[in-house]
C-alpha cells in the first residue's frame, strides 16, 4: 500500500528529497518516438524552464535534476525557514506569480481597505499560501500539471499524462544526498543519451560545469555548494563543488566502460568523508532507485525519522546498512 505523503516528509530529520515522475502513455515525454518517428525533444526545455521558474518562486531549492525521455529526476531542498521569514505581502506576491489568488489577496495588494472579517479570512489565506510555498507536493503538482496540459494540447488528446503522483524519497544524511545527486546527474550517461557530463542536456551537472568553466560564480538557479559542513554555515550543499564534479566524472567513466573497477580512495576525498567504499559507490550511483524504495540514510538516521513520523517499519534498512554504513 502506498504511504501517505505526510508520512514521508519530515523536515525535522531532513530537508532533502528525491522526487521521480514517470509518463503513463506510450508516447514519450521527450526524445524521439520510434513508432511514429515524431520528435518530442523540445519538451525537455518545457520541463527545465518550468522547474527553474518554480524554484525561483517557491521556498524550495533544486540540488540536482535530469529530464529523461519518459521520466524526470529531481533532488530538492525545502527551505521552510525562508517561508516563515517572508512578510505577508511577499508571500502573496510570490503566490500571485503562480496563480490568480483571491478577491481579498488582490484587494490587499491594491491597498484597498479591508474589514475585520476580511482581515480574518485574509490571514488564513496567507497562512495557507505560506505553507504551500514550502510544500513539495504543491511544487510537483504545479510542475507536472503544466507539462501535462501542454503535452495533451500538443497531442490533441485528453487523459492522464503521468502514471500517478510523483514518488519521493527522504535523503537522511550526507552519504544518501551525495549518492542520489550523482545518480541523478549521471542518468543520461547510463542511458547512453550523452557521452560526458558536460554534454548531458537538460541536467543540473551541465549547468554547473558551464558556470564553472566560464569562471563565473555558481549558478543562481541551483542550490550552491558551500563546502564542508559547519555548525553556523550559510545555506548550501555541504560539499565542495570541485570535489563533486570530479566525483561525477570519475564515476561516469567507470559506468561507461561497463567495469565494476576500483577507484583509488585518494582520488575521491568526498567518498572518504562520507565513508562509502568505491564498490558500494558504483552500485549506489547506478541502481539508486532500484535499491532504495523509501527514505535513504544510515540506520541511525532512520531511527529519528521513523520516530517523528510514527512509523514502526523501517524500509531499506538492510541495504542502507550494507551500502552506507
Amino acid at each position: 500500500m502506498a504511504i501517505a505523503r505526510k508520512r514521508q516528509v519530515s523536515l525535522v530529520d531532513t530537508k532533502y528529497y528525491h522526487c521521480i515522475s514517470r509518463c503513463v502513455r506510450r508516447a514519450f515525454l521527450c526524445g524521439v518516438d520510434n513508432f511514429t518517428n515524431q520528435s518530442y525533444e523540445h519538451r525537455r526545455g518545457w520541463v527545465e524552464s518550468k522547474l527553474l521558474a518554480l524554484a525561483n518562486v517557491f521556498c524550495i531549492d533544486v540540488c540536482a535534476y535530469a529530464v529523461m525521455s519518459n521520466h524526470t529526476h529531481l533532488v530538492l531542498y525545502v527551505d521552510d525557514k525562508k517561508a516563515k521569514r517572508l512578510t505577508d505581502k511577499a508571500i502573496i506576491q510570490r503566490w500571485h506569480r503562480l496563480c490568480k489568488g483571491t478577491v481579498l489577496t488582490n484587494k490587499y495588494l491594491q491597498g484597498e481597505e479591508l474589514s475585520k472579517i476580511e482581515w480574518l479570512f485574509l490571514n488564513e489565506t496567507i497562512s495557507e499560501y505560506r505553507e504551500r510555498l514550502a510544500n513539495i507536493s504543491w511544487f510537483m503538482r504545479l510542475l507536472n500539471e503544466d507539462i501535462a496540459r501542454r503535452a495533451n494540447k500538443e497531442d490533441n488528446c485528453t487523459g492522464r499524462f503521468w502514471e500517478g503522483r510523483f514518488k519521493s524519497q527522504a535523503l537522511l544524511d550526507e552519504a544518501a544526498l551525495i549518492a542520489c545527486m550523482a545518480y541523478v546527474d549521471l542518468n543520461p550517461i547510463r542511458a547512453k543519451a550523452a557521452a560526458t557530463p558536460e554534454t548531458s542536456e537538460h541536467t543540473s551537472v551541465k549547468i554547473r560545469i558551464e558556470s564553472a568553466t566560464a569562471g563565473n560564480k555558481q549558478p543562481k538557479q541551483l542550490l550552491r555548494f558551500s563546502g564542508k559542513f559547519k555548525k553556523h554555515m550559510a545555506k548550501g550543499l555541504p560539499f565542495a563543488l570541485k570535489s563533486y564534479l570530479e566525483l561525477v566524472e570519475l564515476t561516469g567513466r567507470c559506468i561507461r566502460e561497463g567495469k565494476a573497477g576500483y577507484i583509488e580512495s585518494s582520488t575521491l576525498p568526498l567518498l572518504q568523508r562520507v565513508n562509502i567504499t568505491p564498490e558500494n559507490w558504483l552500485k549506489l550511483t547506478t541502481q539508486f532507485s532500484r535499491v532504495f524504495h523509501g527514505a535513504v540514510g544510515r540506520p541511525a538516521s532512520h531511527e529519528g525519522y521513523c520516530e517523528h513520523l510514527n512509523r514502526k517499519r523501517r524500509t531499506n534498512v538492510s541495504n542502507c546498512e550494507k551500502l552506507l554504513a
